[in-house]
């Protein structure tokens, strides 16, 4: 059996790992992910602002794609 962090704990992974910018897609991510419940397993105000300053702080942008020369 595979253990899997609790919805908690990979909201976490997520909002450090750079990947979203916002904990509306660090919501979004954890539901593709196949995570229940996930508004009631990121209620509160303190886990809301502890996820956006981590958001923010790691987030990095895909970089911009090279502009196409007409020839």
């Amino acid at each position: 059996m595979i253990n899997r962090p609790t919805t908690l704990e990979r909201a976490y992974q997520l909002a450090e790992s750079g990947a979203c910018r916002t904990v509306g897609e660090v919501k979004q991510a954890l539901a593709q992910e196949g995570y229940d419940r996930v508004r009631d397993a990121l209620y509160g105000g303190s886990v809301t602002s502890a996820l956006r300053k981590l958001c923010q702080a790691n987030f990095v942008a895909s970089p911009p794609s090279p502009a196409k020369s007409d020839g």
